[in-house]
């Protein structure tokens, strides 16, 4: 595992040298309208990372890395006042996470869900929220206590962070993720499991 750690920091690290770079060189690009950040890009594409952390319900104390390629289309409604302005998202992902510590050893999935965007007039920083459902296959030891019953396995993934935009087209972002994996009262007992923990992400707009 310690190796998949290294492994994730050099991808980190290989794939935001070129993004600040892009950024220095594309800074005009970030002149926007008000009208253009609520509109919102059609379609952008996503990699994010997190570590989440065992939280309530499950006896092992589990570490986990997440591992993100998100899809997303803008949708209608948009808001251009009050509170609310902003603009919404469907998304679809797929998930690779291995287990650093529990019974188990790798999780790998897919979700769908909605993301909403709340801009401001000017500003370069954005907030979301997003949450979505899933399933996925786990390597199950049913034999062991606050394992997961069985392979298959359903999910519930609730985030919430901010965005800042670098240039027209690249966002960085930073935020909290909170996932839920369950088989649904499958297997009795059924094992669920809560994590928690901190995300990072790239996004390239189209």
């Amino acid at each position: 595992m310690k190796n998949f750690r290294l492994i994730v920091l050099s991808f980190l690290w290989a794939f935001c040298v070129p993004l600040a770079q892009a950024a220095a060189t594309d800074r005009v690009s970030t002149q926007f309208t008000p009208d253009d950040r609520v509109e919102g890009p059609d379609f952008e594409m996503s990699t994010e990372t997190a570590y989440l952390l065992g939280w309530i319900g499950n006896p092992n104390s589990y570490e986990v890395g997440a591992q993100f390629i998100t899809a997303r289309w803008r949708i209608p409604p948009s808001f251009r006042e009050g509170w609310l302005r902003g603009y919404n998202q469907f998304y679809v992902l797929g998930m690779a996470e291995p287990i650093f510590r529990g019974p188990e050893n790798y999780y790998f999935g897919i979700s769908v869900g909605m993301r909403y965007v709340f801009v401001q007039p000017g500003s370069p920083f954005s907030f979301y929220l997003s949450s979505g459902v899933g399933l996925g296959w786990i390597d199950s030891h049913a034999d062991q206590a606050g394992a997961q019953g069985q392979d298959f396995t359903f999910n519930i993934l609730s985030a919430a962070g901010v965005s800042y935009k670098m240039s027209e087209r690249w966002q960085i972002t930073a935020g909290v993720l909170y996932q839920h994996l369950s088989n649904g009262g499958q297997t009795d007992p059924n094992s669920s499991l809560n994590l928690l923990g901190p995300q990072i992400g790239v996004t390239y707009s189209y």
